[in-house]
């Protein structure tokens, strides 16, 4: 085991939210996680969603920020989880939410900023509403707020 790896992991049982860099044959992809109980009230790190290649370099700015407030040294290498804080891990789960399907490179880096100037609270409150079961609405709106689409 690495030893930043063997470091993050008392990190990652506290924290919030985790990412974890994957490698696929079109290029790095990461898979954003939150923290919640599951059907037997364990609390566990469930799946959000998944950055596609073109959304992970999109994302290079949102990233690095989500990475700087976890507090670890990473050198972005596919396979463990890394640890994110509650505002950088809301943030980054935003953005794999609106970026689900999208295609337009420039669009996705110019919601990725606009996520990025965002207050971990308005971060919160939107994934709220992206993940409630009618999120939809939720969604196109801040797909459009975002400049992800026309």
């Amino acid at each position: 085991m690495c030893p930043e790896v063997r470091h993050a992991a008392p990190a990652l049982r506290q924290a919030p939210f985790a990412l974890r860099i994957v490698q696929r044959r079109s290029g790095r992809a990461a898979i954003i996680y939150r923290r919640q109980a599951d059907a037997k009230g364990r609390d566990r790190l469930q799946r959000i969603a998944a950055l596609s290649p073109l959304a992970f370099t999109a994302a290079g700015g949102l990233l690095r920020q989500a990475l700087e407030g976890s507090g670890l040294q990473t050198s972005g290498r596919p396979g463990a989880f890394i640890p994110l804080d509650a505002d950088g891990g809301a943030r980054l789960a935003c953005f794999a939410l609106l970026a689900a399907g999208l295609r337009d490179g420039a669009r996705l880096s110019r919601a990725a900023d606009h996520l990025r100037a965002a207050s971990g609270a308005q971060a919160a409150w939107w994934l709220g509403l992206l993940t409630q079961e009618d999120g939809g609405r939720a969604l196109r709106a801040l797909r459009i707020l975002t400049e992800a689409v026309k």
